[in-house]
């Protein structure tokens, strides 16, 4: 018979003797308590997140800015230090690279002078936020080809919290440049938290948590939404045995679906499938909020998906180590063993 960690906490309790078991009641009355204050004091970083949200706003903009191509950086701003020894080198491969390339130039000037066009530059950092996508798994997973035509498109994501006397949330805004596919120029998703401890399990308590969310209408237009696809079937009629073909829609694995949320049941009861989505697409959005739009450029280039890896690699060494201990003081009880049975 399976025994709770709860159910195990009640038995250990009713062992004690009254006197100290109505002090534990005491103790747990004052925990209750700490939770409490705990919950204030995330109501308060929640403030400052939104206040210091207004700090940033200047520099993402730039950001958007320099992403679109609506304004150049100045060579001040480009600056950016490496490691010396790898300039010289990568500046030495790219002279002589120069040079072959130089005298390739000439050759071609030379022989089509007159029907050489320029190479156009690119704009912006082009593909910006689809590449982010594409090196991120967990975005990767919800990405299918259809949809990348339409990141193209995406120039910013933003995160705006809720105000203050307001329910607690966040906001993702992704924004669009005017597209082919869809009227939207903001696609919006908005979390829904909580930051109190349950009446009836307040202990189970450990900080904000998101309990719902809402997606939005997205004005595709005709024949452009990659979130649904026209299928054929035959139908046979019955009496006359005459067979005809319909068509219609039926749900495609998009990366759009992410607007369009399971909805939290108001009794809180789910499936289990139900459950996993809701609390996949929770994991997205806290992602998206505080790792995908604070540090974009770094996904951009992989160096945060690599600082992630080593943590990851991290965690997994401290677990082989420990394993090894664990091995070793098997083997020091079985050697034991031997020598207790050969005596």
């Amino acid at each position: 018979m399976h025994t709770s960690e709860g159910d195990c906490c009640h038995n250990m309790e009713s062992l004690l003797p009254k006197v100290v078991e109505r002090r534990v009641h005491a103790l747990k009355r004052l925990q209750v308590q700490c939770a409490n204050i705990e919950a204030k004091f995330y109501e308060e970083v929640h403030e400052l997140e939104r206040k210091y949200a207004a700090f940033y706003l200047p520099l993402y903009d730039k950001r958007r800015e320099v992403i679109t191509g609506a304004v150049e950086p100045t060579d001040e701003e480009c600056e950016w230090q490496s490691d010396r020894e790898e300039v010289e080198e990568l500046a030495e491969e790219l002279k002589k690279k120069a040079a072959v390339e130089e005298e390739k130039k000439e050759a071609a000037v030379e022989e089509k002078k007159e029907d050489a066009t320029p190479e156009e530059e690119p704009k912006g950092i082009p593909d910006f936020w689809l590449a982010i996508f594409k090196g991120v798994d967990m975005l990767s997973d919800m990405l299918e080809e259809h949809d990348e035509p339409i990141l193209k498109h995406l120039k910013d994501i933003q995160v705006k919290f809720s105000e203050p006397g307001q329910p607690m949330s966040f906001t993702l805004e992704f924004h669009f440049e005017s597209n082919p596919f869809f009227n939207n120029a903001v696609l919006t998703k908005v979390y829904k938290m909580k930051s109190e401890p349950e009446t009836s399990d307040p202990f189970s308590f450990e900080g904000p948590e998101i309990i719902d969310c809402e997606g939005c209408q997205i004005d595709w237009h005709k024949g452009k939404d990659v979130t649904v696809k026209t299928v054929k079937k035959k139908q046979k009629h019955k009496g006359r045995g005459t067979v005809r073909t319909i068509t219609k829609q039926v749900p495609n694995d998009s990366f759009f679906n992410f607007f369009n949320p399971i909805k939290v049941a108001p009794d809180g009861e789910m499936d289990e499938d139900s459950e996993l989505t809701l609390a996949t697409d929770f994991e997205i959005g806290h992602f998206f909020r505080e790792r995908i739009v604070p540090r974009a450029v770094l996904y951009f280039t992989g160096e945060a998906d690599l600082e992630d890896d080593t943590s990851f690699d991290d965690e997994e060494e401290e677990m082989k180590e420990g394993d090894d201990e664990d091995d070793e003081d098997d083997d020091d009880e079985d050697d034991e063993g031997e020598a207790d049975t050969k005596a």
